[in-house]
This record gives C-alpha cells, structure tokens and sequence, in this order.
C-alpha cells in the first residue's frame, strides 16, 4: 500500500491517503486492458449506417432498352449496381457493435490502468479545487496546476459535487468523470489522474462516516 499526499485549494499539503494496493499497485495485463478498451469503444458506435440496395433505390422499373438487337449487354434495370444512381452491392446496414464484457475483466483492467498511473506517479488527489460556495474556473484551474501541468487530465469527482464540476467543466484540458463511471479508456487516454478526496473515498467505497472520521 502507497501514499500521496492530498493538496488543498491553497496548493499546499492538507495531508496524505493510501491508496489500497489491491486496487493501485497490481500488475498490468495489457492484452485484457486492450480486450476491455476494444469493447468500450465498440459499444459508443451508434450503428446507424446504411446503404440502399438494387430493391430499395427509387426508380429503375423499366427495363432500359430492349433485350436484343442494340449490341450492347443485357439489362433489366437502370438501378443495378453497375449504374451511376443503382443500389450498393454488400453495404452496411445497421447493426449492434457492442461486445459482452463480463464485470470482472473490466475491473481487473481498470486495476490494472490506476496501478500503471500510480507506479508512474501520476495519481493525486485534492481536497477541493475551489473554496467558498461560488463557482471559478480561474481558481480552479489554479489549484489544478499546483498538482499537475499536464494538458491531459482525468479529474474525478463524486456526483453530487457540482461546485468542482461547474468550475472545470469549460477547461478543454480537463475531462470530467465521476468516480462511479470511471473506466479504463479514460485512464489510459489521460497522462494524469486526479481526485479529489471525497471522489476517492467514493470510488473506494469507504463509508461517509469511516471518511469523516479519517479527516480528524
């Protein structure tokens, strides 16, 4: 089990977590992050696309000239595949891309993607990136970069922390997650993930009242 020290909205050290090595400090199966980001990225298409084939392109009843006497090739439809405005011979048609990913192939890939960020050193945590009840991207941004210069970062939030979320939602450096929804492809596609500390407990599982006591 590690540690890392948890930043406050000042920049300054507030403390420190540990993070559970179950979880931060397992070995990386690559072929399984690969399966598991495949199928996410399966699932997002929407499948919608089409082609008309020979029966479904408007027009072509009648047949084009008459089957002898023209030297030329016989034909039935000025809407075969081999006319300019004919149907699409094997095109697409709609169709579901997502795969089956049992649960426990995509929480060992996240395992593995968190342990790979953490070994590296790229996983912070902050208390909160603004201060008061009012909304700031600038402050927000600020707090931000105290812990992290990268123009690639996952921050986690919990659901019901909208303060944090309306502050960083308009920086196009920084993708938005809450911790209930954090996947592999978003770890791996960010060079640094940040929490802040109730997204982490959140994300832990460790119960309000176990995480309140922790703070004292």
């Amino acid at each position: 089990m590690s540690s890392v020290d948890v930043i406050n909205a000042e920049g300054t050290k507030a403390g420190s977590v540990e993070l559970p090595g179950d979880i931060f400090d397992v070995q990386a199966n690559i072929p399984l992050m690969h399966q598991v980001v495949v199928a996410q990225l399966a699932a997002a298409r929407q499948g919608t696309h089409k082609a008309k084939n020979r029966g479904e392109v408007a027009g072509g009843g009648k047949k084009p000239y008459k089957q002898k006497g023209t030297g030329r090739a016989r034909q039935g439809s000025i809407r075969a595949p081999q006319f300019t405005g004919g149907g699409v011979v094997h095109g697409p048609v709609p169709r579901d891309y997502s795969q089956r990913t049992p649960k426990k192939m995509k929480a060992a890939a996240l395992r593995g993607a968190l342990s790979d960020r953490a070994r590296d050193g790229h996983i912070h945590v902050i208390e909160s990136f603004v201060t008061g009840d009012k909304p700031s991207t600038k402050a927000a941004i600020t707090t931000l970069r105290k812990a992290t210069e990268s123009r690639k970062v996952l921050v986690v939030l919990t659901s019901l922390d909208e303060l944090n979320w309306i502050s960083l939602r308009n920086e196009p450096s920084v993708h938005l997650i809450e911790a209930g929804q954090l996947n592999t492809y978003d770890v791996l596609v960010a060079d640094e993930v940040v929490f802040t500390k109730d997204a982490l407990d959140e994300f832990l599982g460790v119960p309000a009242e176990a995480a309140e006591e922790g703070d004292k």
